[in-house]
């Protein structure tokens, strides 16, 4: 008999870009713009549908392994706050379940960027800490791309 698992958590990272709340919101709404930072790897597939009631599917290789993202859009406040929740799979085994919101404020001269995600990581598959570890890197990735545009 298998061992099956569930741990519970949530965290919030917060990140401060120099760039308005519309051009952060951009960035997870337009297709273009959000394969810059969160796009898939070599040989990955995007889809984006992004709206209340839409989805968006990911499928990357990462280290040997395919990992796919499943999200469906809850609520979007453009240029505010997007709540969605997703899936993640590593070689199609279910390993986490999440609820996630990302709100943008106004901050003099750029936007303040709130993440909170809760999630359950089911049976030992991916833990919270490699989550949150990974969140951080993609976030970084897309003060990277928000500053490179800015500077064009």
């Amino acid at each position: 008999m298998s061992h099956r698992s569930s741990t519970h958590s949530t965290f919030v990272i917060e990140r401060v870009y120099d760039a308005s709340p519309a051009r952060v919101f951009a960035a997870w709404a337009q297709k273009d713009a959000k394969q810059q930072w969160f796009g898939p790897s070599e040989g990955g597939e995007h889809e984006l549908d992004f709206r209340e009631g839409g989805r968006e599917r990911l499928r990357a290789h990462v280290h040997g392994a395919t990992f796919d993202y499943d999200a469906l859009y809850e609520d979007i406040v453009p240029d505010e706050r997007i709540v969605f929740t997703y899936n993640m799979h590593r070689d199609g085994t279910r390993i986490s379940v999440s609820v996630t919101t990302v709100e943008l404020l106004a901050e003099e001269g750029g936007t303040r960027l709130r993440y909170t995600e809760q999630g359950v990581f089911l049976d030992g598959e991916d833990t919270p800490e490699l989550r949150e570890q990974g969140t951080q890197e993609l976030l970084d990735k897309l003060g990277a791309t928000l500053a490179q545009e800015a500077s064009v």
